[in-house]
């Protein structure tokens, strides 16, 4: 184990409030798989949360949200277009593909955002009985490179999606992130925007495990819960999911949360930005920070810090900061540095 690590949100641990949360219901006895009176009342604050008139679902990992939020609104035949660099097409092991029988279609951008122009090109021809259907947009927000999209790009992928017959779907792992970054309510930024499915994540801001998917079309979604079944990510003691997100929910924790981790990252560029070697590659607006370091402080970083290399060929790293990174965290990794910057 590392006593300092940058190199994931998901290396944290479990807030104080979450883990009283689920002592407090680890006793007596309780439905299972959602049949409890807490996860009724969870569900019910997270559709209120997203302006209602939609259905909340929890499921158990962040993987499963994404498989299951795209499964319950294709076909074998349909296409996904994403983003190269999106969690469905580098990090989720085929999972979309497996589960779904559905093509993923990557585009390559350069800060992980889509655009309809890089998109319309796409579905040229894209209804021929030969070629597989496109059918949804799927983007991430944030983004792997961290950066973000607007209300208003959002709700322009929405427009465009929808006018091309096919649907909207937000990855939102870090999207209390996003919304603590944009200064913007859930609302405002998935439903009021266009978007159909959404994911709320929970593991990277301070749960245990959780995550729960959004669907603003109850009527396209109703074979939600068999396919939740059919992936495994019906967990059959539910109220420690439905505990985690009522301790998330409360006096908005994860809005707190993700302030939080976005201005140690914030703070970690600035202090960065104070070395010449270093260059910061992408704008910071969560909790992320890409950065250029030299090669040869690599190693003895690697040593003493927990770290990702982005990309090898130019010595790009990206450090992550979460709800418990601490400032006196940066400032041991600035002195370490330091000290490898001068002669």
């Amino acid at each position: 184990m590392f006593p300092i690590s940058f190199g994931s949100d998901n290396h944290s641990g479990i807030h104080f409030t979450v883990f009283s949360a689920l002592q407090k219901v680890n006793t007596g006895f309780c439905p299972a798989y959602g049949d409890d009176p807490l996860t009724h009342d969870v569900l019910h604050r997270l559709e209120a949360l997203f302006g209602g008139d939609c259905e909340a679902f929890l499921v158990m990992t962040g993987t499963g949200a994404n498989v299951l939020a795209l499964q319950s609104l294709i076909s074998s035949f349909n296409a996904i277009i994403c983003a190269e660099s999106a969690h469905i097409n580098v990090d989720e092991c085929g999972a979309v593909q497996k589960c779904t029988q559905a093509r993923l279609s990557p585009i390559k951008t350069s800060d992980g955002k889509l655009t309809t122009e890089l998109i319309e090109p796409r579905l040229l021809g894209d209804r021929d009985q030969h070629h597989s259907q496109f059918k949804i947009i799927s983007i991430s927000q944030s983004t792997e490179y961290g950066t973000l999209y607007s209300v208003e790009e959002i709700s322009r992928l929405a427009q465009f999606a929808h006018n091309n017959n096919m649907l909207l779907h937000i990855d939102g792992a870090r999207l209390a992130n996003a919304a603590a970054a944009l200064g913007v309510d859930l609302k405002t930024m998935t439903k009021d925007a266009g978007a159909d499915i959404i994911s709320f994540g929970g593991t990277k801001n301070g749960l245990l495990f959780g995550e729960a998917i959004i669907s603003f079309h109850p009527e396209l979604t109703s074979n939600m819960r068999f396919f939740r079944k059919q992936c495994n990510q019906l967990f059959s003691k539910m109220r420690f999911i439905s505990a985690q997100y009522e301790a998330y929910l409360d006096k908005d924790l994860w809005l707190k949360n993700a302030l939080h981790a976005n201005a140690m990252a914030q703070l970690l560029a600035n202090r960065l930005k104070e070395f010449k070697q270093i260059k910061i590659t992408q704008k910071v607006y969560v909790n992320s920070v890409f950065a250029i370091l030299p090669k040869a402080w690599m190693a003895p970083l690697q040593e003493k810090y927990m770290f990702y290399t982005w990309d090898e060929a130019r010595n790009e790293v990206r450090l992550m900061c979460s709800f418990n990174t601490l400032e006196e965290h940066i400032e041991d990794l600035v002195a370490t540095i330091r000290e490898l910057s001068e002669p």
